[in-house]
């Protein structure tokens, strides 16, 4: 049984991720602890709310150099909503700077006739790395929860692993590079695929325990 750390910087309830990992058979440790997060498995960064707030939660736990190291550890590590957009360099939403994984910014929706600001609701997918394992048996074009005013805005454009459409601005809704996957969405508020999503981590992690035998 795979152990997975929730990084608890408060910022969310993360009850329902960790539910849907237990339920694919992951054990959860949610924890703001250092150790915790060094020693698990794999590693999970969900969030709701503010840009700000969060680097700021994170800096006076002193966990923006874990979360680096962590990732650069090749860890599996997926990113949930906010968790997504503090992994970049800064944000219009605010002044602090991001964790700076990955080259980019996050913007606001612009304003256009017919749409709203959140975008909130269900909405579907376009996959731009459809074979990537987060997206096994899923269906083409899945529809997924969405709630945010802002979208991550990658400079190289291959990390994208899905995008949605949201009035007439196509932005990215998921990223994928080596061990960091991370989405805009919620999968733990998606029904079926959102769960299957958590169950394929749990699965990528369990993949990476195993060792061959002698």
């Amino acid at each position: 049984m795979p152990i997975i750390a929730v990084i608890d910087y408060d910022m969310g309830n993360l009850h329902s991720a960790c539910k849907g990992l237990q339920e694919a058979g992951a054990q959860t440790i949610v924890s703001d602890r250092p150790e915790d997060l060094v020693s698990a498995d794999a590693v999970v960064l969900p969030g709701v709310g503010a840009f700000d707030p969060a680097m700021r939660h994170l800096r006076s736990r002193h966990l923006i150099p874990v979360i680096q190291d962590i990732l650069a550890s090749g860890k599996p590590f997926l990113g949930i909503c906010l968790g997504l957009q503090i992994l970049f360099e800064g944000s219009e939403e605010g002044t602090e700077a991001g964790l700076g994984i990955i080259p980019g910014t996050v913007k606001r929706f612009q304003s256009e006739p017919g749409i709203t600001i959140p975008h909130m609701g269900w909405n579907q997918l376009e996959y731009q790395q459809p074979d990537l394992p987060l997206w096994r048996h899923s269906p083409a074009q899945p529809w997924v929860y969405f709630v945010h005013s802002y979208y991550v805005d990658p400079v190289d454009p291959t990390v994208k692993a899905a995008t949605v459409t949201h009035g007439t601005q196509t932005i990215t809704a998921a990223i994928a590079h080596d061990n960091l996957m991370a989405v805009q969405f919620h999968p733990e508020k998606s029904s079926t695929f959102g769960l299957q999503i958590l169950a394929n981590f749990v699965e990528q992690v369990q993949a990476t325990l195993v060792t061959p035998a002698l």
